[in-house]
């Protein structure tokens, strides 16, 4: 995303902007809390991808019908091109970075006597995921053209780490029905959707960071997929049946938690040139 892109977003109508958020975070939230539930109604595990894809899709329909019809704006600042060219350590780190942080968990797992190196099953699915992730990628697109490339730039324009932190907040709340349909089971919902919560901001983070930093959708989209089916999988695979779901959030969130804090002390969030 370019700065000129970012003031666009910033100079446009309040009361236009304004307009779009509520009717992006109300369609959003309609279409996909719709699929999440009627899929639990039908009978279907929410665990399964099937299940999720109408929920999936609902942040870029809303957004396309937001863009198209509600302010009119049109897709000039969505980062719909691919942006190769410049961009393939953005890419790299996109596509391999999950697999940094799947080992960091596995590590902090392995060091508090969580789990053992020689207990985690499947470890061809390691090289599997090298080409199966990129391959889904454009799922993981559904979500973030409506969080990360409409919402972030519009709910605070001209403030990026507040826009991550909201952007992230109403991210987690979306998720919330999850909680109590099957996807994730926590001991104590009290404590467990606060710690998704965070762990959401700081997946925000890294994610705006990519998108802000490339100019393209495709980076957060790839990196999404990465921690859904990297990072979350192989942790998940690992410390399955032997801590709550509680604790595999902190697992699981602690490494990005370092990299998200790197990437806003060190003012990554700013608008600038392209470049890590």
């Amino acid at each position: 995303m370019t700065t000129s892109q970012l003031s666009r977003s910033a100079d446009r109508p309040r009361t236009s902007r304004r307009q779009g958020v509520l009717a992006f975070v109300l369609l959003t939230f309609g279409i996909s809390w719709a699929g999440m539930f009627a899929a639990a109604l039908l009978g279907f595990s929410l665990a399964s991808p099937l299940a999720q894809l109408p929920a999936a899709m609902g942040p870029a329909v809303a957004a396309i019908i937001v863009r198209r019809w509600v302010t009119r704006e049109g897709f000039g600042d969505a980062g719909l091109r691919l942006r190769l060219r410049g961009n393939l350590r953005h890419y790299l780190a996109a596509w391999l970075v999950p697999y940094a942080l799947a080992a960091g968990a596995l590590a902090i797992a392995a060091a508090t006597g969580l789990w053992r190196p020689d207990e985690l099953p499947a470890w061809w699915l390691i090289p599997a995921l090298l080409l199966v992730v990129p391959v889904l990628t454009p799922l993981y697109w559904g979500e973030e053209f409506g969080w990360t490339s409409y919402l972030r730039l519009r709910v605070c324009p001209g403030r990026p780490q507040l826009a991550t932190a909201v952007t992230g907040l109403v991210w987690a709340v979306w998720h919330y029905p999850l909680a109590f349909l099957g996807y994730i089971e926590f001991d104590n919902v009290l404590i467990g959707l606060p710690l998704w919560t965070v762990s959401f901001y700081f997946q925000e983070v890294v994610l705006s960071w990519l998108r802000i930093r490339s100019g393209t959708i495709w980076t957060a989209s790839l990196a999404h997929g990465g921690n859904n089916m990297v990072l979350s999988l192989l942790t998940g695979m690992a410390l399955e049946g032997a801590v709550s779901a509680e604790v595999t959030t902190v697992v699981m969130m602690a490494p990005i938690a370092l990299l998200g804090a790197w990437i806003l002390i060190s003012g990554r969030l700013r608008p600038a040139e392209p470049g890590l």
